[in-house]
């Protein structure tokens, strides 16, 4: 529990981010699209920085600030891979996807997988990117969002959750993309900053890395320093696994899920977004250090008797981050972390509720009533994300069972993201990906997905069952290419005037733009990107 200093606080910041997104949302500027393109993409008057922390704040969620430092209590540094493998897909986003997405002047990404194949991959996309939103994005975040206020306030999990649900929808639904960017923006900073704030409270209470190390060295658990885990390692992530199993998961994440993207799509042209995109990139950097890291503390601090954690009970170590908070930190600054989490709660769940408003308004609603005015679009996409809350919020039950937060979503995520990076692959790579082929490829790899997961829940003792989701991902993802290009060549393509254009001729084309001179040069930011990624690798195999 903790002291009425801190509630006020946290109080406090809950209504200014609420008035500042409505404030930001009624605001809004002239640009392209009339009233349904201010509210779904802002406008297209993005820049880069507000790009970079909107993305980040829309994947960084409570969800995550919890998890991560679950998995950092349980496995170490091994779950940052997650953080850092999205570095790579974020230069793939900007290289190869963002010229595409901006030249074509798509609102949604089902909308762009109608231009390079047809109608049947664009409901479909529709469809699913719906789902996972409402239960990836919305419903694991509020669960995670849940446990950590029933803790701290011990107020009922469904009670806080309802209320936050409230607050987040006035303003998402009411603003529209411009206040969840706006938001978001904020909400990055007040994440990063309260999660540097337990870190360093992590790092003074023990006194350091050297005496981190030293325990981990006595209790023969050095391993945890490792990102890059030997072949068959009983974590399942060992680094075939991740080199493999991370790009499917990656790929449909930062480059073809809608939640994510829609930050991109509101650019105010190519070079923002793929400098936003890459300054995304470089701040992915930091989770290991600020999310991770302070769990593996955690687990140092509670071998050698400086955090108590006897009120966690055996076996399930979600409550970690919370013993953290009120053990290691003063009045106060309990109240800035609380903050932190809310913002990471709130940010993702606004971001995803704006892209299932513009999903369902876009690509179902408007294909069968084409003459639908922009008013009209904004309504029907405010009551669509009304209802996604309610739905989500009927999941939790469910969605609970997961003893490790963080594996549920990305093992639903390895069985969802195969055959939708495997149509955008091929799309934009190979001309010859036909659109039946790509129809095919999307509903038989959809189902098979669904019927692995459901055969693996029912009957976990099955041979399948014992894959690690991540190598599970990758074999999805083989079965979906093999099939798409098999029906490609049965059913051979056939261009028209739009499709012609989205796909490189070779790898080289996408490199032929001249982008900003200078630092801010795409090129430029992509391979020191890359560079830095190499070398922290290499500290840190």
């Amino acid at each position: 529990m903790i002291g009425s200093t801190d509630i006020i606080i946290s109080i406090c910041y809950i209504l200014l981010i609420v008035t500042i997104g409505l404030w930001s949302g009624m605001r809004r500027k002239q640009g392209v699209n009339g009233a349904s393109g201010q509210y779904f993409l802002a406008g297209k008057t993005l820049r880069w920085p507000m790009i970079g922390l909107a993305l980040f704040a829309t994947n960084i969620s409570c969800l995550h600030l919890v998890s991560l430092a679950q998995s950092g209590y349980d496995s170490g540094l091994l779950n940052g891979n997650f953080e850092w493998m999205a570095a790579f897909t974020l230069v793939l986003l900007a290289l190869f996807f963002v010229p595409f997405y901006i030249r074509s002047g798509v609102s949604t990404l089902p909308d762009f997988l109608e231009r390079r194949y047809n109608r049947a991959c664009r409901d479909w996309l529709a469809f699913v990117s719906i789902l996972s939103a409402i239960i990836i994005h919305i419903a694991f975040s509020f669960l995670a969002g849940g446990i950590v206020l029933e803790t701290l306030f011990g107020i009922d999990m469904y009670t806080s959750i309802v209320v936050i649900a409230a607050l987040t929808g006035l303003y998402t639904i009411i603003g529209g993309l411009r206040a969840v960017v706006v938001t978001e923006s904020i909400q990055s900073v007040v994440l990063i900053t309260g999660a540097v704030i337990i870190t360093v409270a992590a790092w003074h209470k023990m006194g350091g890395w050297g005496p981190m190390t030293m325990v981990l060295q006595q209790e023969n658990t050095l391993h945890k320093l490792s990102m890059i885990r030997p072949a068959g390692d009983s974590s399942g992530m060992s680094w075939l696994a991740v080199f493999l199993g991370y790009p499917v998961l990656g790929i449909w994440y930062w480059c073809a899920d809608q939640t994510i993207v829609q930050r991109v799509l509101g650019a105010r042209d190519e070079d923002h977004a793929r400098a936003g995109a890459l300054f995304c990139g470089f701040i992915k950097i930091l989770p290991v250090f600020i999310f991770v890291l302070p769990g593996l503390f955690a687990y140092t601090l509670a071998r050698s008797g400086k955090l108590d954690i006897t009120g966690m009970s055996a076996g399930d170590t979600k409550g970690i981050y919370t013993l953290m908070i009120t053990q290691l930190l003063p009045g106060g600054l309990v109240g800035v972390l609380v903050a932190a989490l809310l913002s990471g709660l709130m940010s993702q769940i606004a971001g995803a509720l704006n892209s299932i408003a513009t999903l369902a308004s876009f690509d179902l609603y408007k294909r069968f009533r084409p003459e639908t005015s922009d008013e009209r679009l904004v309504t029907v996409g405010r009551w669509t994300a009304a209802i996604a809350l309610l739905l989500s919020i009927a999941l939790l039950p469910l969605l609970n069972r997961y003893q490790s937060l963080f594996e549920g979503i990305n093992d639903i995520i390895a069985h969802i993201a195969p055959p939708i990076t495997c149509v955008f692959l091929l799309g934009i790579f190979w001309g010859r990906a036909s659109a039946k082929a790509a129809q095919l490829t999307l509903w038989a790899g959809s189902l098979l997905g669904a019927v692995v997961y459901a055969v693996n829940k029912l009957y976990p003792d099955n041979p399948l069952g014992k894959i690690p989701f991540m190598m599970m991902a990758f074999y999805l993802f083989v079965v979906c290419v093999m099939m798409q290009v098999v029906l490609s060549l049965v059913f051979p393509v056939k261009h028209d005037s739009r499709s012609e254009t989205l796909y490189w001729r070779s790898l080289r084309e996408p490199l032929t733009g001249k982008g900003w001179k200078g630092l801010g040069n795409y090129k430029f930011l992509s391979v020191l990107l890359l560079l830095v990624m190499g070398i922290l690798y290499w500290i840190f195999r």
